[in-house]
């Protein structure tokens, strides 16, 4: 593998580092899980789009700039290394625009990923519901045909960005004669809409940047339907192995961590450390390097499949291990330093969300290695 960067891509490199320098003034400093921090980032993302730098991966026609994927993994190493925080908008922009570039039809993305790109509309991912979190194709929530559209019923749990997003997305069972995945159709729908609960769930910390989605009769029209009707579970394999693979975690956001951690044993060099430092670092290194063959598998015309669930599994524990190493390290002081509790409290529910590292793992099993369900 050649990593070694070009011309325009080292110029591109420069520019974003250059623009987040200038623009560290106006970086969100609290989170997007609290209301106010909610619309810090909001700016913060027309700031990103206004500059051409919010989704630039995207053809320019829908808000990006055109970018080879490259330049968006350079984008993200720039990114993360300056201290710029996390994206409110990335269940849109990470999740459902994949999905719709995949399966929705051109009068969606016209409509839709402009004003996702902007930070207008941000999204609430509405997979879960109370019997069915990992296991999906178990779901309960139903879509019942009427003229124009569809009327939605059922409930949804985990659902980041509800409490404070316009819109959300998710699979519904609109046929039910059929069983687990068949039968499922993939809808999008106003948070606002007459007939729709949102319930803020409180996190270990105290933000309420998730929610539980009551719906009770929600008229949809036909044209918020995402790939066909019945068949939403072909659909929404686009938007979960985007979840569990590369576009959730880019490399960028554990090398950044990883060196703060190294720089932060160099004070003391305690020994007792030093494996557990060495073996963070390396494997956020060795993680940048896979990132970087999935880009060139992509851009050869790849797709993320069954092999995301090894990168979820693989990004989540180490997530952990960064934070939970910096903080051990730390020993009495550990809690003086809010950026790593905060980051290890986060990091916590990655074995969890996207697919709980055990379905990942007998996905891997089952898919990849090829052995027996039992």
């Amino acid at each position: 593998m050649n990593l070694t960067f070009d011309d325009e891509t080292e110029e591109f490199r420069a520019e974003v580092r250059d623009f987040l320098a200038s623009n560290r003034d106006k970086f969100p400093t609290l989170s997007y899980d609290t209301l106010e921090g909610f619309e810090q980032h909001r700016v913060w993302d027309k700031v990103l789009f206004d500059a051409g730098l919010s989704v630039i991966a995207w053809p320019k026609e829908y808000g990006g700039r055109d970018a080879t994927m490259l330049q968006w993994v350079v984008y993200e190493e720039e990114y993360f290394k300056a201290g710029a925080p996390g994206r409110a908008s990335a269940n849109g922009t990470a999740m459902l625009a994949p999905t719709l570039f995949a399966h929705g039809t051109p009068e969606q993305m016209q409509r839709v990923l402009p004003k996702m790109a902007s930070g207008e509309e941000i999204w609430a991912q509405a997979w879960s519901e109370p019997e069915s979190g990992s296991d999906l194709a178990s779901l309960r929530s139903t879509a019942t045909k009427v003229d124009g559209g569809w009327k939605l019923n059922g409930q949804k749990i985990w659902s980041s960005r509800a409490p404070f997003g316009e819109r959300g997305f998710g699979l519904f069972r609109s046929d039910p004669e059929a069983v687990r995945h068949k039968g499922l159709t993939y809808f999008m729908f106003d948070l606002k809409a007459d007939g729709i609960t949102v319930r803020p769930i409180a996190q270990l910390g105290g933000e309420t940047g998730f929610g539980e989605i009551f719906l009770d009769d929600v008229f949809v029209p036909d044209e918020d339907v995402i790939g066909q009707v019945h068949n939403g579970w072909t659909a929404a394999m686009s938007t979960s192995s985007n979840e569990r693979g590369m576009s959730l975690r880019s490399p960028a956001r554990f090398v950044a961590p990883a060196e703060r951690l190294v720089a932060q044993w160099k004070v003391d060099q305690n020994p007792a450390y030093a494996e557990r430092v060495a073996d963070a670092w390396i494997k956020a290194q060795a993680y940048r390097l896979h990132t970087f063959g999935t880009v060139t598998r992509l851009a050869s015309g790849g797709e993320l499949g069954a092999e995301s669930s090894v990168t979820k599994v693989f990004w989540s524990d180490l997530d952990v291990a960064l934070h939970q190493t910096a903080l051990d390290l730390r020993g009495a002081d550990a809690e003086l330093y809010d950026h790593w509790t905060e980051g290890l409290l986060f990091a916590l529910g990655g074995p969890i969300y996207a697919g709980t590292n055990e379905i990942q793992r007998n996905i891997i099993a089952e898919r990849l290695l090829g052995l027996p369900r039992k």
